[in-house]
């Protein structure tokens, strides 16, 4: 099915009439995805949006349960029920990646998050082909390609004046014909080949990652410390972060629970009873948030956790840049190397040597 890019507002009012459709646009001073109004336009190209779509699937502050005492009775009544259908409309390979790393921390590893598999069977996402990537952006050397959105319902191929939909699962086949059905031959449009277009950012992850295995780059979590401000502004814009604390609002004999984002770089994020804190210092809240990104999560889950859409390195008041620390772990020589890196390097040149 051909669209015409004149014709995605059409589009946004067809998916409208029967659930919320959130399209890019501005809210609260900030880009991000919002509800679509009836015959307003739709443009899916420019600049992505600063907020990603995160915050549909695991809002910022979402209520858990209600719990209240009558009569010496204890009664809960959770907040996960049925979500109604909704549609993401424009989302960048990016962050339809993030989605899918969001799926494996809510959804598998023997948990499943209620609360986001509520929203998540509810949505349909609708990604578009990235043809116009910021200058910040480093996709590409994450792992994600410009021209495609696996995780993604439908993909909108950008040809020129027009988008192709390509429906990837049975939700997107089923969202594409409801499309022809409500636009009819008004969608059809000239179609032009697929736009191509590549990052011009590419550092070098795969050697960060693989030398993050076996060496400590303490020299270069100090470095960093030393001009970040641990506002936590990285991890809130981030569509991959999901750290989240838990609170109560109790009123008598009634009250709720929440939860809301929390930080690994925040102070208090691991401070513990008797005011022990196990990453009291910068340094180390740098070196955790980093290493989660480009190790730890890689080894939990297969695969690293940044998708290298740069807003954190557009939106840091500080100026702290993930590529460039990227390419200092990856190219940093020898010799700067502390004693406790170069350990472990001989342990696992021993082990190496034990199974030849």
């Amino acid at each position: 099915m051909i669209i015409s890019k004149d014709n995605m507002g059409a589009l946004a009012d067809a998916i409208g009439a029967t659930q919320t459709v959130y399209v890019p646009g501005t809210e609260r001073a900030a880009t991000r995805f919002v509800a679509h109004k009836k015959g307003e336009p739709v443009v899916l190209g420019g600049a992505n949006v600063r907020m990603p779509p995160k915050d549909l699937l695991f809002p910022a502050t979402e209520k858990m349960y209600r719990w209240k005492k009558h009569e010496g009775q204890l009664s809960l009544e959770t907040e996960a029920a049925a979500h109604e259908p909704f549609t993401v409309l424009g989302v960048r390979p990016c962050d339809m990646a993030s989605v899918a790393k969001l799926d494996l921390v809510f959804l598998t590893k023997g948990f499943v998050d209620e609360f986001y598999q509520a929203r998540r069977d509810a949505a349909t996402f609708v990604a578009v082909t990235c043809v116009d990537p910021d200058g910040d952006c480093f996709c590409e050397a994450m792992g994600v390609r410009l021209d495609a959105a696996p995780a993604a319902d439908v993909l909108l191929v950008d040809r020129g004046g027009a988008y192709e939909a390509k429906p990837q699962t049975e939700k997107g086949e089923a969202a594409v014909a409801a499309w022809a059905e409500a636009l009819g031959a008004g969608a059809d449009a000239a179609a032009g080949d697929a736009v191509e277009a590549h990052c011009t950012l590419n550092p070098a992850a795969a050697k960060a990652e693989e030398r993050l295995r076996a060496e400590d780059f303490d020299n270069v979590w100090h470095s960093v410390a030393d001009y970040c401000l641990t506002c936590g502004t990285c991890t809130f814009e981030c569509p991959t972060c999901y750290c989240f604390d838990i609170s109560q609002d109790v009123r008598a004999d009634e009250g709720a629970r929440f939860r809301c984002w929390d930080s690994c770089m925040f102070t208090q994020y691991t401070l513990m009873a008797g005011n022990h804190n196990p990453r009291a210092d910068r340094a180390s809240r740098v070196r955790q948030r980093f290493m989660h990104k480009l190790r730890y999560f890689a080894d939990r889950y297969g695969e690293g956790l940044c998708v290298g859409c740069g807003r954190c390195i557009r939106d840091c008041p500080a100026g702290v840049d993930i590529a460039a620390i990227i390419d200092a772990v990856a190219t940093a020589p020898e010799h700067e190397l502390t004693e406790a890196a170069r350990t472990v390097q001989a342990d696992e040149a021993k082990k190496e040597a034990a199974h030849v």
